[in-house]
């Protein structure tokens, strides 16, 4: 793969967010260029150590502005998509965005790489899905070779999702939890990149193809509570919220600035977000993937009491 990525033009759009400094980390290992494409590219710039130099790019560029995006991919062998909302212009971002992105890299003569999510249907109840889903029906109108790739949960040191919960469970001695028995399968972005590099390193084989990306462990949102508290030494009692009641929450407050629970957010939480049987994953790329306690026994210690200095050296 490193011999197929060496010396390629691969523009990430949204290139500066958590999968993205994953991704270019193993794109400039690999010897490719590396042009990250940010609505603030300043905010990217602790990608430009990773790499040797000249081989990373910044440019500025906004995927609700298509004229951006046009300049962005120019010269391109390869453009990723990266970006997406939960809150916002959903249509502008998902699906109008989306689709110009992948048309400017068919114009250039370049692969297209598009990451949706688990879930994603035109006909969902939750817009966020909704707009994945309609997003995806853009990119294939506008590039058909293109390779869609589905994540469940994305997991990292970095994440936004484990670290909430392991915030709450540090500060509150009974944890409530909402959708307590809807499952996840958490993909670790180190995963997801190498998925991408395989998809652009060999675009013949994996082009035109959607396939959905998720990790060994399948967990109830209960559990994955539960594996968290664990990890991070926390004795807690969990209460799980029955689902009128947090429906009941969401339409209250869900509208409010930083709100625990959008009315969107607890739509999507009525589903499973796992790989669907049927579905290719990242075996077809020739990935292993990563368990979660692979990843977080090394980074969840920071919610421990005293943090590393709390913690006994194992023997």
């Amino acid at each position: 793969m490193a011999t197929s990525l060496h010396g390629k033009l691969v523009t990430v759009i949204g290139g500066g967010g958590f999968i993205g400094r994953y991704l270019a980390q193993k794109l400039l290992a690999a010897g490719a260029r590396v042009r990250i494409a940010e609505r603030d590219p300043r905010k990217a710039l602790a990608i430009k150590p990773l790499g040797g130099l000249g081989q990373t790019q910044f440019v500025a560029a906004d995927i609700a502005r298509p004229d951006t995006i046009t300049r962005a991919v120019r010269g391109s062998d390869a453009v990723v998509n990266l970006v997406g909302i939960f809150a916002g212009d959903l249509d502008a971002v998902h699906v109008r965005g989306a689709g110009h992105a992948a048309a400017a890299a068919k114009a250039e003569g370049a692969s297209f790489v598009h990451i949706s999510a688990i879930g994603a249907d035109p006909e969902a109840a939750s817009a966020y899905a909704r707009s994945k889903g309609a997003g995806e029906a853009a990119v294939r109108a506008a590039h058909a070779h293109a390779t869609i790739l589905r994540p469940s949960i994305v997991f990292g040191p970095e994440d936004d999702f484990i670290n909430r919960f392991a915030r709450l469970i540090r500060l509150l001695p009974v944890v409530p939890v909402i959708g307590a028995a809807t499952r996840f399968q958490p993909v670790y972005a180190g995963d997801v990149a190498d998925a991408i590099c395989a998809a652009i390193a060999d675009p013949a084989r994996h082009g035109g193809r959607t396939y959905e990306l998720g990790g060994p462990d399948v967990l109830t949102m209960r559990a994955l509570n539960e594996r968290i508290a664990a990890a991070t030494g926390r004795d807690r009692a969990f209460m799980s919220v029955p689902s009128f009641a947090s429906r009941l929450l969401a339409q209250a407050t869900g509208w409010l600035p930083g709100a625990p629970l959008t009315f969107d957010q607890w739509l999507m939480l009525q589903n499973d977000n796992v790989v669907a049987a049927d579905a290719d994953g990242l075996a077809a790329f020739g990935v292993t993937p990563t368990p979660l306690a692979a990843v977080t026994s090394g980074w969840l210690v920071q919610y421990r009491r005293h943090g590393r200095f709390g913690t006994r050296a194992p023997l």
